[in-house]
């Protein structure tokens, strides 16, 4: 059974990834920040459906806990499927920005996937198979008003996953990057109206996290051996 890490596993958009996987027999390691009981939670679900699910609760930002974590999950067994969807929002105009807001929003998306995904490489390659998957946004694409350090660390979460993308090919392992647009979930009920989202989004309703993980558990599968270097926007038309 296939091994997949998934950071940001107990938000709205990880938890319904960690459930995709399951479904597709995966193995999936639930990964929180500072929440465990709900990385548990979220484990506890796929159990209960028939799945095969754990949890770890490391802070991707702090390199040496990280690797700590880590050590103890490779040394049971290879991890070939790492979904990084760690990421918060500190948003501010930049011109009122201050260097903590933009310096945190990055750590954890950008810091953090090198942090969590490099320890993974060398085991995954020896495997000859793997799929590196970065859960980005819209916003790395397209930029957002008052998302300059969100939007900076998605975008070079595409820089990576492209040039990673090249080094791992030969190897088995495909790399990819999805970028969601406005998806339904806790945060986007307290930014988003009804009307707004009408307006911006083209199909004219907020997209569901089971459609962003429907897309991962494409990537993931065998029939996705061929999709490299890519990134795939799942947005409702916006771009």
């Amino acid at each position: 059974m296939k091994r997949a890490l998934v950071t940001g596993g107990s938000g709205d958009i990880g938890e319904a990834i960690c459930r995709q996987l399951a479904l597709q027999n995966i193995h999936v390691i639930v990964h929180a920040s500072s929440r465990p009981e709900r990385a548990l939670q979220v484990v506890n679900h796929i159990l209960e459906a028939g799945g095969s699910a754990e949890s770890v609760c490391f802070d991707v930002t702090d390199i040496m806990a990280t690797h700590a974590a880590l050590e103890k999950l490779l040394a049971d067994a290879p991890v070939q499927i790492f979904i990084s969807n760690a990421g918060i929002y500190k948003d501010a105009p930049l011109a009122g920005m201050n260097a903590e807001q933009w310096r945190s929003v990055i750590d954890v998306s950008l810091n953090g996937f090198y942090n969590v995904c490099q320890p993974l490489l060398l085991p995954m390659m020896q495997t000859r198979w793997g799929r590196v998957i970065a859960v980005s946004s819209i916003a790395g694409v397209m930029g957002n008003r008052g998302q300059a350090n969100y939007a900076a660390a998605k975008s070079g979460l595409h820089g990576a996953i492209k040039s990673l993308s090249q080094e791992l090919a030969s190897r088995g392992i495909t790399a990819n990057a999805v970028a969601p647009g406005i998806i339904a979930g806790r945060m986007t009920e307290q930014t988003f109206d009804k009307a707004t989202i009408n307006q911006m989004v083209p199909a004219k309703r907020a997209g569901k996290p089971e459609e962003v993980a429907a897309l991962i558990g494409f990537l993931v599968s065998e029939q996705a051996d061929y999709i490299s270097g890519q990134i795939i926007g799942i947005n409702g038309g916006m771009a």
